[in-house]
């Protein structure tokens, strides 16, 4: 058994002490992943402070000790969706015109905000994944689903990010095609 999953064992069983351990081991990939959805370091820091208190009281309910960094990061997702959902009901889509590539001043393409433009499966494997460097089989535990329909989604969600980007890039960069080469 490796050490990680000592320390989990430890905390399931009651061990404060383990359990700051093991939070201090992620906090960066918890950081990461705050971040990437709140786009806010004050708010990603309040994120963290909120999921290790939530950890805290449900670290008994984790069924496999290996899991549980992506037990822990689908905490965070949850609470940032959760965020993004208030956020969403305070403020009116002022400037809509602009988030969605209408600005004339858009030059460059970003990955950010083509996620942004996904569905919520598809933005939470994306960052399980490529953010948070989750296996296969630890993102199909995490949303207790089969390895295969994560596979199949990821797969879907990835030419989903390239449909998007290419997109943005037609509506700026790109016509038939061919780019554009005025003023280069």
């Amino acid at each position: 058994m490796d050490e990680g999953g000592k320390l989990v064992r430890k905390a399931i069983k009651g061990n404060d002490d383990a359990f700051l351990e093991l939070m201090q081991l992620y906090k960066i990939d918890l950081y990461k992943t705050a971040i990437a959805y709140l786009k806010n370091e004050h708010e990603a820091v309040e994120a963290i402070q909120e999921v290790t208190v939530r950890a805290y009281r449900k670290i008994n309910t984790i069924r496999e000790p290996s899991y549980f960094k992506s037990w822990l990061i689908r905490i965070m997702i949850n609470y940032c969706n959760d965020q993004l959902r208030r956020r969403r009901r305070v403020i009116h889509d002022e400037g809509a015109l602009q988030e969605q590539g209408v600005n004339d001043n858009h030059t460059g393409i970003d990955l950010e905000d083509a996620m942004q433009r996904l569905d919520k499966r598809s933005r939470d494997l994306l960052t399980m994944k490529y953010f948070n460097d989750l296996k296969i089989k630890e993102i199909a535990a995490a949303i207790e689903c089969p390895e295969g329909t994560v596979k199949t989604w990821l797969n879907k969600a990835l030419k989903l990010l390239r449909a998007e980007l290419e997109e943005k890039e037609g509506n700026g960069n790109v016509r038939k095609g061919r780019r554009k080469t005025e003023g280069i």
